[in-house]
């Protein structure tokens, strides 16, 4: 992999300006915007999950002793 030109260095466009009055500020915000992307997914998933989570334990109803129900209106059963 290329290295990254030093601030002073030529840019690596091909412009014949320096780097840091180039592609510098390009770069870098390119790499913010992964670093953002990758952190958005990251949150995503573990949101997906925690819904996955809430869903497959049913919402924690208890059960209820036999011939009673569950009142979801009233929380408890009847």
């Amino acid at each position: 992999m290329a290295k990254e030109p030093g601030r002073n260095d030529p840019c690596k466009c091909g412009s014949g300006k320096k780097y840091k009055n180039c592609c510098e500020g390009k770069d870098a915000s390119s790499t913010l915007s992964k670093g953002a992307a990758i952190s958005l997914g990251i949150a995503l998933i573990f949101g997906l999950l925690i819904v996955g989570f809430a869903v497959m334990s049913g919402g924690n109803q208890p059960e209820c002793p036999p011939g009673t129900s569950w009142s979801t209106d009233h929380q408890h059963c009847h």
